[in-house]
């Protein structure tokens, strides 16, 4: 597995998301450690070809983040209920990211139970709503670096070790819904349960150069 640097997110976001699976997401919040595989997530484009992507029609001052440098948080508020967070890819300026989408707890899970209202089991990181509220994550990690500092992204076994990796159709999107650009595990109980699952293919093993 790839250490996780400015350079590993400095590409395509089609690239970067079926390596994120496998990798950790960490946050430290007073004294309390929470820690998740990533299990499943979704690439938002920036080349001006994908229309689901809050990127698409240019910076403002809620997506601003996602125009910032790779290796970065972008987080915002989704349907003004709860957060969702991202991590921005490629460089400053193209408005690339990829979709925190769900994750399997493996510290912490008795706070992520306490946070998420005494839901527990499966259902504790399974959508990136919940993801954020078991993380502990809010509006003001928007711009922040995933790379270090209390809440981070940290290598794993990747995703070949976790399991089988699969590609399949965006969640909860009405543009560009098809394109298969969600990435998850296969069998995965942490994934969000949906029927657009059985849409999707199995990823080929991915040769890296890096």
């Amino acid at each position: 597995m790839p250490r996780l640097t400015r350079a590993f997110f400095d590409r395509s976001p089609l690239e970067v998301a079926p390596e994120l699976i496998g990798c950790h997401l960490v946050h430290e919040l007073d004294g309390v450690r929470v820690e998740g595989m990533i299990v499943e997530v979704e690439a938002y484009l920036g080349d001006g070809s994908d229309p689901a992507s809050h990127a698409h029609r240019g910076p403002t001052p809620r997506n601003a983040s996602m125009f910032g440098p790779p290796g970065r948080f972008y987080v915002y508020r989704s349907h003004g209920i709860h957060a969702c967070i991202n991590v921005v890819c490629e460089a400053a300026g193209r408005g690339a990211g990829v979709l925190l989408r769900a994750a399997a707890p493996r510290a912490g899970h008795a706070e992520m139970t306490r946070r998420r209202g005494g839901r527990d089991g499966r259902e504790a990181c399974s959508g990136p709503g919940k993801l954020t509220q078991a993380f502990g994550i809010g509006l003001h990690h928007d711009g922040s670096s995933a790379l270090r500092g209390p809440l981070r992204l940290a290598a794993g076994p990747g995703a070949r070790a976790a399991g089988t990796l699969m590609a399949g159709p965006r969640i909860g999107i009405s543009r560009a819904a098809r394109l298969p650009y969600r990435f998850f595990l296969d069998g995965c109980p942490h994934v969000t349960r949906s029927p657009l699952n059985r849409r999707a293919r199995r990823v080929p093993p991915i040769i890296r150069s890096r």
